[in-house]
């Protein structure tokens, strides 16, 4: 069911993956040529999903406990984000024949997901998601309590 909660939760998370997503765009986080495309919009729509489903049932507890669930539905954005775009790039270097096999090509999936996440483990992300997440959790809390 729709509420005032689900909705704040899901567009504050919305904002901090988006923001993370642009921190990962900043020199020196990913190789030189790496092509973006629609990378920051998509990680926002996987920020809006994980704010919405996650978060939005998670008010009603407190500050302390929106705190601690907007921290954990920034490690909830980032799991999903980092496994969204390995897929992507596992099917693309499919295309090019780069497996012997379907099983090789799955196990890569988490070889990708561990060397882009030892990319983007930087203060500068990890600062964006912890602080974003703490607040958005904070406003998704403030607005169940202001519109029950």
């Amino acid at each position: 069911m729709p509420t005032a909660a689900k909705a704040v939760a899901a567009l504050a998370f919305a904002l901090v993956a988006y923001f993370a997503a642009q921190g990962v765009k900043a020199p020196g986080v990913m190789p030189e040529g790496t092509q973006f495309g629609l990378f920051s919009e998509i990680t926002a729509a996987i920020g809006f999903l994980c704010g919405w489903i996650v978060m939005g049932g998670l008010v009603g507890r407190g500050y302390g406990e929106a705190a601690a669930s907007g921290l954990r539905v920034s490690v909830t954005i980032l799991f999903w984000a980092l496994l969204g775009f390995a897929i992507y790039d596992m099917v693309l270097l499919s295309t090019k024949l780069r497996y012997d096999g379907p099983m090789e090509a799955v196990l890569d999936v988490f070889n990708i997901m561990m060397v882009n996440g030892r990319r983007i483990l930087t203060v500068e992300i990890l600062g964006i998601l912890a602080v974003g997440g703490v607040l958005a959790g904070c406003a998704a809390e403030w607005a169940g309590k202001r519109w029950k």
